[in-house]
């Protein structure tokens, strides 16, 4: 028996070191190499960003960090079906001569293997739970991909219409500096007072300040961006693009269907349900009876060989058994009972979440619509505009230059171009942005901004 002993103990080692290497592979995630940072030469439009983000971005590998421990979990939770093996290896001293080997002293080493046979669905429920809790952990991924996509694309906008502000106030400079040299013009030949002259002055200086205000929101909105694409601060970036009407067909009737179908906190509620229903099935485990099958073997010695030296017989000194037992708690005054009940009333909770997160999920797509059609009609009433105010500044300087206007009229026209302007590009902005929003709320990825039918 002592080859025997030996050959098994050895099998046991074995698989105690295959299965660490087999976890250590496992854990093992070239994707989380810190030491990747990825390409980041080359233009960088608004769809390449939201890609690096969703690959490098912090929160990403954070909640890729959590499925992973939850698909783990589902493992952790499978392996609970299969036989348990143990083992032990101790000294006992006694007071007096054991009966079996006549010695004051035993020394044992054994052996257990037990399968679970029914656990009253207990097993059962905890591995489904651990599966829809792994479900659930894919959906917060998706829904932490959303929120990304959403910040990335609202900060690109901005930058865009940051950019947008800097060429309306580099043109708004232009057109004072131009309308100072000819109001100076006038005043040194006298044709016109030192006042218009000085309001001139003055309202170019206004203009530049605003030009390094918009200046520096661009050079802040980069930063975000570096930012949320864990890029280093310094590092020179180009970002591509323009802000510009996207196309947008979906009647709200469509964009609710979808947002029920494919918003990920809607089947993170969905899954919670289910979870809360497995615990109660698992709480309702105790109602029923526990059955284990178990395989023993023992081996005793009066020195640490324990090779059944010293003992009478060979069968007093190494043996093995096996069986089958049941137990089952009869009564807990009612402990279990009302555990079952309070995780019923989760359940009911979790149901009325749900519910509450569907009509709130309804709300934003109704909202984010109404913020689109805003917008737009904002955009067409804005070029409008831009068109009007242009004319208008090109009539009063060529008034002004015929000496039947005044430099008010001028230095007016200016400010209701610039503001125009303004208002144009903060519309474009803000029609991106809806758009990017009203994909958020229906649950779907729209990396770059592109028209989807």
């Amino acid at each position: 028996m002592d080859r025997t002993r030996f050959l098994f103990l050895a099998l046991m080692l074995s698989a105690l070191v295959a299965s660490a290497g087999l976890a250590f592979a496992q854990d093992a995630d070239p994707a989380m190499d810190k030491g990747s940072t990825g390409d980041v030469s080359g233009p960088f439009d608004l769809e390449r960003c939201v890609q690096r983000a969703l690959e490098f971005n912090p929160n990403m590998q954070s909640i890729r960090a959590q499925l992973r421990g939850a698909q783990h979990g589902q493992r952790s939770a499978l392996g609970k079906f299969g036989p348990t093996l143990s083992g032990s290896y101790g000294y006992t001293y006694y007071n007096r001569k054991y009966q079996y080997s006549n010695n004051d002293g035993d020394w044992v080493a054994s052996l257990n293997l037990t399968q679970p046979i029914f656990q009253g669905f207990n097993l059962l429920a905890g591995w489904q739970k651990a599966k829809l809790n792994r479900e659930s952990t894919e959906a917060s991924l998706t829904n932490v991909e959303l929120t990304l996509i959403e910040s990335v694309q609202s900060n690109f906008l901005s930058l865009l219409k940051a950019r947008m502000d800097v060429k309306s106030a580099e043109d708004s400079v232009a057109r004072l500096e131009s309308q100072l040299k000819v109001t100076s013009a006038f005043y040194e030949v006298g044709l016109r007072p030192k006042a218009e002259v000085l309001d001139a002055e003055v309202d170019l200086a206004t203009a530049r300040q605003e030009l390094l205000k918009a200046r520096n929101a661009v050079s802040t909105q980069e930063t975000q961006l570096n930012t949320l694409l864990n890029i280093p601060l310094e590092a020179p970036i180009k970002y591509v693009g323009e802000l510009k009407y996207i196309p947008f067909g979906l009647t709200l009737k469509e964009c609710l269907i979808r947002a029920y179908d494919h918003r990920p906190d809607l089947i993170m509620g969905l899954k919670s349900v289910e979870m809360a229903q497995k615990d109660v099935t698992m709480a309702e485990s105790s109602f029923y009876p526990s059955v284990n099958g178990h395989w023993d073997y023992v081996t005793r010695g009066d020195d640490a060989v324990v090779n059944g030296s010293g003992y009478a017989s060979e069968r007093s000194g190494e043996y093995w058994t096996a069986g089958v037992d049941a137990s089952m708690d009869i009564f807990q005054w009612g402990s279990d009972y009302y555990e079952s009940k309070q995780y019923a009333e989760m359940v009911k909770q979790m149901e009325a979440d749900l519910e509450n997160t569907r009509l709130n999920a309804g709300f934003e797509v109704k909202s984010s619509i109404l913020n689109l059609q805003e917008a737009a009609d904002r955009i067409s009433v804005a070029k409008k505009s831009v068109v009007a105010a242009e004319e208008a500044y090109r009539m009063a300087v060529a008034r002004y230059q015929a000496q039947v206007g005044t430099n008010t009229d001028v230095l007016n026209a200016q400010d209701r171009l610039s503001m125009a302007e303004a208002q144009l590009s903060q519309a474009l902005a803000d029609y991106g942005t809806a758009v990017s929003k009203l994909y958020v709320a229906m649950g779907e990825k729209n990396l770059g901004l592109k028209e989807v039918k």
